[in-house]
């Protein structure tokens, strides 16, 4: 049975070999290299590789969501055949064709940027529903190159999970009872564990923690976002996942990507932000409803990057001062 216990125990090399899904977990998090002879817990304490500090993760937590995981993408002795998503160029509001073929695979995350009204969500909707040709922009989605009809996921409605702009729930359930329903439905090995860990991710997303027991429907837009994105990243099979605007959200947007990414997801984000538009593999440029570019990160954008990432620590500090009710009489870098 995969466990932290078992994935603590056996030499790396074992587990590879057992288990060939691990090695594409540990490459979506940079974790390679590591010694072979040892358990993976070990590897990484005795090396303590810089991707740990990057994702800000600890070797115990890689492990521990390693066999989680694992469990997930294994059940019922079948590995998930997810590996890829293909968008096949359709046409624009004029009817002009898109030359675009864009693949893309596990662990990678693509921004889609663009004007409001460019037709970013109209993209998001398209992969949604599978397109084949039968939409207004002509585009068609494949999976591993091929049509989803092939993949029993796609009749179960398990291929995409959706995270729109707004979300309400209209089930009077508790957290904890909300977070058991759905590990319950999708047959989740160790139920309890999956919902603690789908918890506390979702409570480090929040900008205002909340309790086991406080009603689904009392939670905020933004602590509801942060349920929904742990859930989709700890709980939901669904190997692609499509956000929608998640700076709107009021939770912590940086984490909840990377905690999607290293669920080795395939992740859309369609946004208005520049930290999350540049911090993607690969952004889409959508203009008059087609996508016009592909663009992947320059030297000089990944110097760019960096910058906006200490502006927005700075401007995340302001936001925490001023909801604590503190008075911000005056700005200073780096104070």
């Amino acid at each position: 049975m995969m466990d932290y216990e078992y994935l603590s125990s056996v030499p790396l090399r074992t587990l590879l070999q057992e288990h060939p899904l691990a090695g594409n977990y540990l490459e979506n998090l940079r974790l390679t290299g590591l010694p072979e002879d040892l358990p993976l817990l070990a590897g990484l304490m005795l090396e303590e590789p810089a991707a740990l500090k990057e994702f800000e993760l600890t070797a115990v937590q890689v492990v521990d969501e390693l066999a989680a995981w694992l469990q997930v993408m294994e059940q019922n002795g079948e590995p998930a055949a997810v590996s890829s998503v293909t968008i096949l160029g359709g046409r624009n509001k004029q009817g002009e064709p898109e030359k675009v073929e864009l693949t893309v695979r596990v662990g990678e995350v693509i921004s889609i940027v663009g004007p409001t009204g460019a037709g970013k969500s109209r993209l998001l909707e398209d992969i949604e529903c599978l397109a084949s040709g039968d939409t207004p922009t002509g585009r068609r989605i494949l999976i591993n190159g091929e049509v989803p009809e092939k993949f029993p996921q796609a009749a179960e409605g398990r291929l995409v999970a959706e995270l729109s702009q707004n979300m309400n729930f209209v089930m009077d359930l508790s957290v904890r009872d909300f977070l058991q329903m759905h590990a319950r439905s999708r047959q989740i090995a160790e139920e309890e564990k999956a919902v603690e860990r789908t918890y506390r991710c979702a409570n480090e997303l929040a900008g205002e923690p909340f309790a086991w027991e406080t009603k689904v429907t009392q939670l905020s837009g933004g602590q509801s976002r942060a349920l929904m994105i742990a859930d989709a990243a700890c709980i939901s099979d669904s190997p692609i996942v499509l956000v929608d605007e998640i700076e709107n959200a009021g939770i912590d947007r940086k984490k909840a990507v990377e905690l999607l990414a290293r669920r080795s997801k395939i992740v859309l984000i369609s946004t208005h932000d520049p930290l999350l538009a540049l911090e993607a593999d690969r952004r889409l440029v959508i203009r008059g409803g087609g996508i016009v570019a592909v663009l992947e990160r320059t030297p000089e954008e990944e110097a760019c990057l960096q910058q906006l990432s200490q502006m927005d620590e700075w401007m995340q500090e302001i936001r925490s001062r001023l909801r604590a009710g503190e008075r911000i009489e005056k700005l200073e870098r780096g104070e």
